[in-house]
């Protein structure tokens, strides 16, 4: 056998089209009824619902995930009245003094930010260090011969 014997195994048949009547119309191979035979049927990823499940990113403007920041954490607070009371004349405040005499906890194992506010009355120097501190506060410190740093 050679290549100019071989020939076609059939006769040459044309491709028929469905849901043009006789014997391929009606359903035209979708079986019946249901989601799956109607035109432009369309089954919903299961990606989509999960997407649809996660919150929407919220904010203000196209920087929106900059704006709004979910892992920022406000600076844990103590007052000068609580300075007053655990803290000697002349003594250096700082985030991590206030951890070792237990006025501040860790936050998972870090010295967290800290802010002085300026709630109660203060007579003994003190010098804050690496501390946020209000506007009374600072006052009050400063008024008694402190030192904010």
């Amino acid at each position: 056998m050679q290549l100019h014997n071989i020939k076609k195994s059939s006769g040459i048949t044309t491709k028929r089209r469905i849901g043009r009547g006789g014997k391929r119309g009606k359903t035209s191979g979708k079986g019946h009824k249901g989601q799956k035979s109607r035109a432009g049927h369309k089954i919903r990823p299961a990606e989509r619902d999960m997407i649809k499940r996660l919150p929407k990113l919220r904010g203000h403007g196209k920087n929106r995930s900059r704006t709004v920041n979910p892992d920022k954490v406000a600076p844990s607070v103590v007052n000068i009245s609580v300075l007053e009371v655990h803290f000697a004349d002349g003594d250096r405040v700082s985030p991590k003094a206030l951890v070792v005499k237990k006025l501040v906890n860790t936050l998972s194992g870090r010295v967290p930010k800290m802010k002085i506010l300026g709630f109660g009355t203060l007579t003994k120097k003190l010098t804050i260090v690496e501390c946020e501190v209000s506007k009374s506060a600072k006052e009050a410190i400063e008024k008694v011969g402190g030192k904010v740093l």
